[in-house]
C-alpha cells in the first residue's frame, strides 16, 4: 500500500514538472508570440505576461536608461511598436513589475560578464558579415598550463573553414584581446569574431587565419560562467608587473606554434585589442618588438612619458607592416589614442588612425574587425 501511494507521488510531480515544461510551447494552444520582429521600418517587441500590471522594453540603441511602456493585448500579449534603429547589433530586456526578465522568445542572448542580453541584429550593409557565412570555421576552447601565473587557463581559437580538410597548410595567427570585465568568449559572444572572419575569408576580403582569444584576466582559470576559483594577484608586487602580457608572448604563442599548423614568424602574427586588451596589445608590442608584424590597438590610446619615443623607437627598428588604431569619436579612449597618433608620427612611424561615431561600445569594436581584418597578412 505504502510503495502504491509512494508511486503515484511520483507520478503526479513528474506530471506537473512534465506541465511547467511544456508552457515553453505552443502545441496549437493559440499563436507563438514572436519576439522581437523586425518590419523593415519598425520592430515590434512582445511578451506574454498573464499576471503583470506594467511591462516595458529597455532597447540599448535608446540608451541606458530608456525604458518604453508597452500595451497589453489579447491572451495577455504586452506589444509595442518602436522605429527601426540603424543597421547593428543591439540589446534589449523587459521590465515586468521592476524586475528585469530576458525575452523568452528570443534563443540569441549574449553574455557580457556577468549579465545575458537579448540581441536583435538589423539587417544592413554593416551587419552583412555579423550574419552566419555558408562556410563556417570551427570555434573550440582550449586548455593551457600557465607555468609563470601557475593556473591551468582556457583560452578560445578560431580556426577557418578547410583546416581540418586542408591539414598540409598553415596559417598565420591573429591575437585578438578583449577588454575590461570580458574574458574568452567576449569576442565570440559580443564581437561576433567568428562571423565576422568566416565572412571576410568566404569573400575573399581576408586571408584565412587561426584567431586566438585568450582570458586577459591573469587571475581567472576560465570565464566565470565555468565557477571555477580565481587566484588573487598582487598587481602591486613588481614580480606581477605585465604578467598577463609575459604569458601572452612566452607561452600561449608557443603553445599556439606547437598545437596548431600556425605559421611560426613575426610576419604571420598579428596583435589587436579592445580597451584594456588595446594597452595590452601596446605593452606587448613594446616589450617584445619584432614578435607581431600587425599592430591595431583599439579605444585605448596610450599616456606621455620620457620613455615612450624610444619604446617606439625600439618597435620601428624591429619593423613592422602594419599599424592600425581605431577609436569613436565620443570614445573616453580618445584623448590617449591621440597621444598615441602624435607619438607615432614623431618618431616618423607609418599608421592608420581610423575614427568612426559613437563611443566605447561594440559596434566599434565588431566595425573595426570587419575593417583591419582586410588588412592582415597582405
Amino acid at each position: 500500500m505504502k510503495k502504491l501511494i509512494l508511486a503515484s507521488i511520483i507520478a503526479l510531480f513528474s506530471i506537473g514538472a512534465t506541465a511547467q515544461e511544456l508552457n515553453n510551447f505552443s502545441f496549437g494552444r493559440g499563436p507563438q508570440v514572436v519576439s522581437p520582429e523586425v518590419l523593415g521600418d519598425s520592430v515590434v517587441f512582445r511578451l506574454k505576461a498573464e499576471y503583470a500590471t506594467q511591462v516595458s522594453v529597455a532597447p540599448s540603441w535608446l540608451g541606458w536608461t530608456a525604458n518604453v511602456p508597452m500595451q497589453r493585448g489579447k491572451d495577455y500579449v504586452w506589444e509595442v511598436k518602436l522605429p527601426c534603429p540603424e543597421p547593428e547589433i543591439y540589446t534589449y530586456n523587459f521590465f515586468v513589475d521592476g524586475v528585469s526578465v530576458n525575452d523568452p522568445q528570443n534563443y540569441l542572448v549574449q553574455r557580457d560578464g556577468v549579465r545575458y542580453l537579448n540581441m536583435v541584429l538589423i539587417p544592413g550593409e554593416r551587419t552583412e558579415n555579423y550574419k552566419n557565412a555558408t562556410k563556417r570555421g570551427t570555434v573550440r576552447q582550449m586548455w593551457y598550463d600557465s607555468e609563470s601565473l601557475g593556473i591551468n587557463r582556457r583560452m578560445t581559437v578560431y580556426t577557418p573553414y578547410g583546416y581540418e580538410k586542408n591539414t598540409k597548410q598553415k596559417y598565420p595567427v591573429l591575437y585578438l584581446l578583449h577588454g575590461g570585465g570580458g574574458d574568452e568568449e567576449a569576442w565570440t559572444s559580443m564581437g561576433r569574431a567568428a562571423q565576422i572572419l568566416d565572412n571576410l575569408i568566404e569573400k575573399g576580403q581576408a586571408v584565412p587565419m587561426i584567431v586566438v582569444m585568450p582570458n586577459g584576466n591573469p587571475g581567472q582559470q576560465a570565464a566565470k560562467p565555468m565557477d571555477i576559483e580565481e587566484k588573487t594577484i598582487a598587481y602591486n608586487d613588481p614580480a606581477f608587473a605585465n604578467a598577463y602580457v609575459n604569458s601572452l608572448v612566452k607561452e600561449i604563442i608557443p603553445f599556439i606554434e606547437k598545437n596548431f599548423r600556425a605559421i611560426p614568424k613575426s610576419s604571420a602574427r598579428a596583435i589587436a585589442g579592445l580597451s584594456m586588451g588595446g594597452g595590452h596589445t601596446t605593452s606587448a608590442t613594446i616589450l617584445y618588438p619584432g614578435t607581431f608584424d600587425y599592430i591595431c590597438p583599439m579605444s585605448c590610446g596610450i599616456r606621455e612619458s620620457a620613455e615612450l619615443d624610444a619604446q617606439l623607437q625600439g618597435i620601428k627598428k624591429a619593423g613592422y607592416k602594419l599599424y592600425w588604431i581605431g577609436c569613436g569619436v565620443d570614445d573616453f579612449a580618445m584623448p590617449g589614442t591621440k597621444v598615441l597618433d602624435e607619438a607615432l608620427k614623431r618618431n616618423g612611424m607609418e599608421h592608420t588612425l581610423y575614427t568612426s561615431g559613437g563611443g566605447h561600445e561594440w559596434k566599434n569594436w565588431r566595425l573595426y574587425l570587419n575593417t583591419f581584418g582586410k588588412l592582415l597578412f597582405k
